[in-house]
């Protein structure tokens, strides 16, 4: 999660460098560079509660984290809705968060919180 996290925070950081040039930094950029550094923030809580052993913040990961994967692979997806390097960026997220929903979703994670 600390990747995702980090990822989201540098990618707001650079529309804020960029936010002049409005070809690469749209007010679709602004809004999904800020959802993202949020929804990266619930995670990295829900992770650190999964780990302390809290059921309700396993299961909010594992959903957060599946939504988040399809958000992405629908923005990467659609043409012209986000300029290449957003989507770039979006779909790197996208690799980090698959390989927490099958962490989250293996059989391991399952059976130590219960879930089938």
């Amino acid at each position: 999660m600390r990747v995702y996290l980090a990822i989201s925070v540098l990618t707001l950081a650079a529309i804020v460098l960029l936010r002049r040039h409005v070809e690469v930094v749209t007010d679709a950029v602004w809004v999904r560079g800020t959802i993202v550094v949020g929804s990266a923030t619930l995670m990295s809580v829900f992770a650190a509660r999964t780990a302390n052993g809290s059921k309700g913040a396993f299961r909010r990961l594992r959903v957060l984290s599946a939504v988040m994967v399809v958000a992405i692979v629908v923005i990467v997806a659609i043409p012209g809705m986000f300029p290449v390097w957003m989507k770039v960026d979006q779909a790197v997220c996208g690799v980090v968060l698959l390989g927490v929903v099958l962490v989250v979703n293996g059989k391991h994670l399952r059976a130590a919180f219960g879930e089938r």
